[in-house]
């Protein structure tokens, strides 16, 4: 029997779940609130064709709950959420359709704000910020920070070269066969900093567009089909699209040493597909750990944006990253789990601090 969305929120420890419908502007809005001890739930709004509202209800909650971790193992004053829209991008984006779901989020008074994620833009976030003021990344012109995926990118970038220091030795990824699943914004800003450092960099995506942008700009990139993935040799496979590539079928092939990227809850089952990475030596650098650098800056855009800031601040993701790979070899576990038991006692820590326990 499936389970009920009050019982995912039981079993994930969400304290709110939002739905809203908009039969006039096409709006089919979830809102997830996971967690608020550090301060208001922050999360981007994704925009999706969903096969099914649960599909949708248990990305928006498995994607809330990874914001939390990622908002709490980067040191952030922030809580988890996140917003999934139902539909498809090319029928539905317009100045009405968002700011109807502007609306929505007022709605919440401050408890989740938004930002960019999957099918969103500087743009939409204009028409929101026409709503609400609890709204992030907007536009440079309006005093924002603007696309957050050159600062993601820059975190996933930093969270792999600390994994090649663990993993190879020296963190230089020159020469090092890089797949990046995945040739969207985070994906190609990720494959420009690879290619300024003399990486083999390979790529692969659904969107012919997407591809070709890519690889016009870097004709050194190829193109690998995306059935063919896993048949590749290569030293670092880097999944930068949506999640769950990392399953009990992709794992039994993959031919890489390191996992690093920048899609969210990249393993499909934690307590399953992290132990049997470290049983097939594979390194793992955990998602919302090195994928963190989007919230990072826009945490810095709500105290007032300073870019020199955020680089300097995403960039320490590198020695978390070490931290965590020393913490889970010395506590015998898997990296998601030593990166998720980090989180969680900050969480535990504030928690108490509130409540003067």
């Amino acid at each position: 029997m499936q389970a009920s969305t009050l019982d995912l929120m039981q079993q994930m420890g969400h304290e709110q779940v939002a739905f809203c419908q908009d039969p006039h502007t096409g709006l089919n809005a979830i809102i997830a609130i996971h967690n608020t001890v550090l301060g208001p739930s922050l999360g981007g709004t994704r925009l999706w064709n969903y096969t099914s509202h649960q599909d949708a209800i248990v990305d928006a909650l498995r994607l809330s709950r990874g914001m939390t971790y990622k908002s709490a193992i980067s040191g952030l004053n922030l809580g988890g959420g996140k917003a999934v829209l139902i539909g498809d991008a090319s029928k539905l984006k317009n100045e009405a359709y968002w700011r109807r779901y502007g609306r929505f989020v007022n709605s919440l008074n401050g408890k989740y704000i938004t930002a960019e994620d999957v099918n969103t833009s500087k743009l939409d976030m204009e028409y929101i910020g026409m709503e609400t003021k609890f709204v992030t990344g907007k536009p440079e012109y309006m005093g924002g920070s603007g696309d957050p995926s050159p600062l993601t990118a820059w975190g996933v970038y930093m969270g792999m070269k600390a994994s090649a220091k663990k993993a190879f030795g020296s963190d230089s990824l020159a020469g090092k066969k890089v797949l990046v699943q995945g040739a969207g914004n985070v994906g190609r800003y990720l494959m420009e900093q690879l290619v300024k450092e003399g990486a083999k960099v390979y790529t692969s995506d659904i969107n012919e567009t997407k591809l070709k942008e890519v690889t016009d700009m870097f004709p050194s990139i190829e193109v690998v089909a995306s059935d063919a993935i896993f048949d590749l040799e290569m030293d670092i496979y880097a999944p930068c699209a949506l999640g769950a590539t990392v399953n009990t079928e992709s794992i039994e092939k993959m031919k890489c040493a390191v996992i690093a990227g920048g899609a969210n809850n990249q393993l499909a089952e934690e307590d399953v597909h992290g132990p049997m990475l470290v049983k097939k030596g594979i390194l793992y650098a955990p998602d919302f750990l090195i994928n963190a650098g989007g919230i990072i800056n826009i945490s810095i855009e709500i105290d007032g944006y300073n870019k020199e800031r955020a680089y300097s601040t995403v960039s320490k993701i590198y020695d978390r990253t070490l931290h965590i790979f020393d913490m889970a070899e010395k506590d015998a576990v898997h990296t998601q789990l030593a990166a998720m038991r980090m989180a969680e006692k900050r969480l535990t820590d504030i928690a108490k601090v509130h409540t003067g326990l």
